[in-house]
This record gives structure tokens, sequence and C-alpha cells, in this order.
């Protein structure tokens, strides 16, 4: 067993512990101490990283009682190595750990609804047996801060089985002996194995980043402490940035994108009212054949090609426009005196497509070059 100096002192950082085992595995080496400040992966939340001497640790695990951390080398069994916790690292984990706790014991309170899920990597993920609307999570999110704000203390400690047997408290399992108890005064009171922050008030900040329908109740993002100030940082500076470029101030950015879309739709209802008047142009500019019309367009709205096509049939047996593509051309072919659909395994081997739609119509694509493409429609229809 090892000793877990982090159920004492969750601030805990550095340490000097003895090497009681070194073994080589997958390419790094599992050392175990006699005690360790390394919180190993567990419940939810990622192992501590860190330093052991001059080894760097990778990451720390349970097994059996015993933490196992890995480490890019080796340490003699028996010697005192100095341990350095990733205080960062760590004290980030605390936060959004702590965070979550307010959270579920909000939500426990308030909607009578069980945390079935947590995992704590770059945010945290969690998931609850029922439903939120977003006005619930609005208001879950505001306690969770006031929470913070009121700089609550929180405590961790192991209750006789007795005194448990009597205590109200949240918990995934159902345990009976050595439970650590996390408590956060007049929030919530949950059975936990991990450091949590001393006080409320470390926590900083608490923000709800998003909200999911998940297996019949409702799946919670958030992130909390210098995770969330990075992540409002990044969102602040994505509006300044956005604001410059439409000339509008922040709080009027909703109505400036309104107004840009507006703008975006308007030219595109322009360019495309201008490509069917250049697709009836140029239809209207073709002379009737008895054969067959071949067209090559720049890549174009489909529409707008099948009205091309459409436009061009009455003047020739078969009308096909062929537009580039990775590998050859996408097509589309129209005709109102060969069956298309019959006609399609003949053309498709020609040049090389794929495709096939109706007796008037067939669209696909081919990998024949445009010489090629040309001297087929040459000689189509056959007879």
């Amino acid at each position: 067993m090892t000793e877990r100096l982090f159920d004492a002192d969750s601030h805990l950082w550095s340490f000097s512990a003895r090497v009681t085992a070194c073994r080589e595995a997958g390419g790094n080496c599992e050392i175990e101490l006699d005690r360790t400040a390394f919180f190993p992966e567990g419940g939810g939340q990622r192992g501590d990283r860190g330093m052991l001497g001059s080894v760097p640790v990778l990451d720390t695990v349970e097994r059996g009682g015993a933490i196992v951390h890995i480490c890019g080398g080796p340490l003699p069994v028996g010697s005192e190595a100095a341990g350095e916790v990733d205080a960062e690292l760590r004290f980030q984990n605390m936060q959004m750990h702590s965070g979550e706790h307010i959270v579920s014991g909000i939500v426990h309170k308030l909607f009578g609804y069980d945390n079935v899920g947590f995992h704590l990597a770059e945010q945290v993920t969690l998931d609850f047996s029922g439903e939120l609307s977003p006005e619930d999570v609005a208001r879950v999110e505001l306690l969770a801060n006031e929470a913070v704000y009121a700089d609550l203390p929180v405590t961790a400690r192991c209750p006789s089985p007795e005194e448990l047997a009597g205590l109200e408290y949240r918990s995934k399992l159902d345990l009976t002996e050595n439970v650590r108890i996390v408590t956060i005064e007049g929030v919530d009171v949950c059975a936990c194995c991990a450091p949590h922050v001393s006080r409320t008030g470390e926590i900083g900040l608490i923000k709800i980043t998003d909200s999911m329908r998940h297996r019949g109740g409702v799946r919670l993002t958030m992130l909390a402490g210098k995770a969330a100030y990075l992540d409002y940082k990044r969102r602040s500076d994505a509006a300044a940035e956005i604001s410059a470029m439409l000339s509008a101030p922040q709080g009027d950015l909703p109505a400036a994108v309104r107004r840009v879309q507006g703008a975006l739709e308007d030219a595109r209802r322009q360019l495309t009212d201008a490509a069917f008047a250049a697709a009836r142009a140029r239809a209207g500019a073709l002379p009737p054949t008895e054969g067959s019309v071949c067209l090559f367009e720049s890549d174009a709205d489909p529409a707008v090609l099948r009205e091309l096509v459409n436009l061009a049939v009455p003047k020739c047996a078969a009308a096909g426009v062929f537009t580039p593509c990775e590998g050859g051309f996408r097509y589309i072919i129209g005709s109102s005196k060969v069956d298309l659909r019959a006609a399609a395994k003949e053309i498709n081997a020609a040049l090389g497509g794929r495709g096939g739609g109706t007796p008037t119509m067939i669209q696909g694509s081919c990998s024949a070059s445009e010489e090629d493409i040309r001297a087929f429609f040459e000689s189509f229809p056959r007879g």
C-alpha cells in the first residue's frame, strides 16, 4: 500500500519518498514509492504528472492499493527520490473537479437528478439522469458561481462505518468502508477519492459551455478555474477581432452578423439569377443539330447546369454538360429522343464513368479526357 499524501494535503506539490519497486514496461518504467503526492488516474480524473528526481513522471495509476508512477526512466530500488508534482496541471484538475461537485450538488438538490457519468480532461463532461431546460442550465450555472463567490470551505474525511450509515451523500457506488467524503458546505456531500481545493474561492469561475440530450438525460460540458478564464479570453479575443472586421461594437455583433448574412444572401441570389441568365443565353445561341451537343463549363450550381441541359435538349438529339472534378469530369446529360437510362451503360463504358438516372436525364462522373468526350459525342447516339 502506498501512503497517499494528497489525501491529507491536496496542495502538497513537493515531497520525498523511498523507491520500493522499479520495472520496465512498454518502453517506460513503472516506479512505486512508499508514499506519494501524485494522484493516480481514477474516478473520471486523469493522473498527475511531474518529476521524480531527474526522471519525468508521464502518468500515475493505481493497482491493487499501490500507486504506480509511469516514468521515462528508472530509479534504484531503496533510493530516496524527490518528487515534484506538476502543480499547474494538478491545480487545474482540482478547480475543475471541485467545480463539478458544486454543479452536481446543485442539480441534485434542485431536480433530484443523479450524476451518472463524469470525465475530466481538458474540459469536464457530466451526465445527469434527467433533462434540463436552457433556463435550468442557466440557473445552475449562476448558483454554482455564487457558491464560488461565497468562498465556502471544502473538507475531506473518512467517517466511521457507523457515521457513514447515517450520512446522506452522493455516490455512484454502494460503498461501505474506507469511504472518503468530500463536503462543500451547504452545497454538496459526495464520496470522492480525488484532491480538491480547500475553499470554493480557489475555483474562480465556473462556465457551462454546452448542454445536450444524452441517454434519456442531459450531458453538460463545463470549464472551471484557469481553463474557464482561458476559454473566455479566447472567445473575447475572437469577438474583438470580429468586431473590428465588421466595424461594430461587440454588443451589436449579432445584428451586424445578420446584416452581413442578408447582404450575402442578396449577392447569392443576384449571382444565381445572373448564372441562369447566362445559361439561357448560352442555350439560345446553340444552333439546332441532328446530332448531340457537348458543353464544358467551369464548376457551377448543379441547378444552373441542369437548366442549361434542359434548354439545349430541344435543339439536339442529346445534350451533355461537363464540369471538372478530381480525376476527371462530372456530367449531366439530357435527351428527349434517346432513352438515357438504357444508354447509360454504353456512355459510362466509353467515358470511364459511373452514374445513372431517368430516361430523360442521367448524372455522374467520368475519367475520360475532354478530347475523348468530344469524340464520343460526335457519333452519339449511334444509328
